[in-house]
């Protein structure tokens, strides 16, 4: 039950990827990407079989595929933006993940994860929380973005998405209120049929996105491997250089790093998998699947692969175990072949979904010490920053870069662990690299 709730939260993937990096429905940038069929089975194949890994290896409810936010910069700062093939674009993935495994491999990357302060991992969790439930409502279509000088506002109420997601919401919280088992996926079935009834009242016009809210005519599609191998071009290094290669890929694999780290976190604090000391139990082999899928991500041609905070919704429905993961992993593989019937799904029908689990991922909130400025104004940057800038990592670097500072000023600099200092100068690199990136000449 916990591994078809969180594929089916996470199922979008299966046509958002492909629709990024091929940049459909884009004029002017037909043709840069990837071809559409060929990336969508790229990404089931990954998702399936890392997904599958995560559960075999780490015997954790995590699932694994290619990463919003992670495909926008291959797509537009790479092809678009550097003018780089997409093969050398997944190229550049393939070596970030060769880069974050030896990160693991040495020990690093779990190490800084066991630096940080309590604090900060209760805000990331809760600043998940509200990244999900902030998901839920755009995909929903309660909120959109605003007018000149108001960044968001409410949705259009009256339209009939919005009102498939208003009915999901209400029959979910109904369900998870009655403490009925499976609440969450039972309500993304019932808003489905909702949404499936509306487009057919409407001539197919409620949802005009293909395939999405309406019984398809074919169940079954072959696969198309062709893109298989892609990421085995390396050209990008003397391509635009070493340095400026060298910088592009430390910018995806800290956005790449510090989204699993908060995703990991938040997660395993909610699911109660965290020992006294806020770490996680075989931690080192979470982070090497998900390293490895980073890489796998890129040979395949579908992106850099990375642990989706939607698994939450599988642990909220009572996954526990890597079962969970390995049903999870099956269905991806069988949406190589069932593409059109995955499609079905509109967003606005896994909505609600999302939203109850912003809620109990931010339930911790109540454990923050606010009342500290060295540990609350971190973990309040940490948690608004990470839902208004649409960043985990974002959040996660602001409340870091705050968290040392504060004690510096306070002249308890000693009382860091040097792995938070460390972070810390990544993230001033990170976040001044568009400011960088002119100075260098690329």
């Amino acid at each position: 039950m916990g591994g078809l709730t969180t594929f089916m939260v996470m199922a979008y993937i299966i046509f958002v990827n492909p629709a990024i990096l091929s940049f459909a429905g884009i004029k002017g940038l037909e043709g840069q990407g990837p071809p559409f069929a060929p990336t969508l089975a790229a990404t089931c194949l990954v998702a399936g079989l890392l997904t599958i890994a995560m559960g075999v290896v780490a015997n954790y409810p995590l699932a694994v595929a290619s990463g919003m936010g992670l495909n926008a910069v291959v797509a537009f700062q790479l092809v678009a933006g550097m003018k780089l093939p997409w093969q050398a674009a997944m190229g550049v993935v393939f070596l970030e993940g060769v880069a974050i495994t030896i990160l693991v491999l040495t020990g690093f990357r779990e190490a800084i994860m066991n630096a940080i302060p309590l604090a900060l991992k209760q805000a990331i969790s809760v600043g998940i929380g509200l990244f999900i439930l902030f998901i839920g409502l755009v995909s929903g279509g309660f909120v959109k973005p605003g007018p000149p000088g108001v960044p968001v506002t409410l949705g259009d109420l009256t339209t009939a998405p919005v009102a498939a997601a208003a009915v999901g919401l209400f029959l979910t919280l109904w369900l998870q209120a009655a403490r009925v088992r499976g609440a969450l996926l039972i309500g993304i079935l019932l808003t489905t049929l909702v949404a499936i009834g509306l487009n057919g009242a409407t001539g197919g016009k409620a949802f005009p996105t293909p395939g999405q809210a309406v019984i398809p005519a074919a169940l079954l599609a072959l696969p198309d491997f062709s893109t298989l191998g892609a990421g085995l071009n390396v050209e990008v290094l003397w391509r635009v250089g070493v340095v400026a290669a060298a910088v592009t890929i430390f910018s995806l694999m800290l956005s790449d790093f510090f989204d699993t780290m908060g995703t990991v976190i938040g997660i395993g604090g909610e699911a109660g998998w965290l020992d006294r000391e806020g770490k996680l139990p075989r931690l080192n082999r979470v982070l090497l699947v998900d390293s490895l899928a980073a890489a796998a991500g890129g040979i395949a041609g579908a992106s850099s692969a990375t642990t989706y905070i939607e698994s939450a919704a599988g642990v909220s429905e009572g996954a526990k175990t890597g079962l969970a993961s390995v049903m999870t992993g099956v269905c991806f593989l069988l949406a190589l072949f069932l593409a059109p019937l995955a499609g079905v799904v509109p967003p606005q029908a896994t909505a609600a979904a999302l939203i109850v689990v912003g809620y109990l991922m931010c339930k911790i909130v109540r454990e923050i010490p606010f009342g500290d400025l060295e540990e609350g104004f971190p973990a309040l940057l940490t948690l608004t920053v990470m839902p208004f800038t649409y960043s985990i990592t974002n959040g996660i670097g602001a409340g870091f870069i705050a968290h040392c500072f504060v004690k510096l000023v306070r002249g308890k600099g000693a009382q860091v662990h040097p792995m938070m200092y460390t972070a810390t100068v990544a993230f001033l690199v990170y976040f001044a690299l568009p400011w960088l990136r002119p100075l260098l000449g690329f």
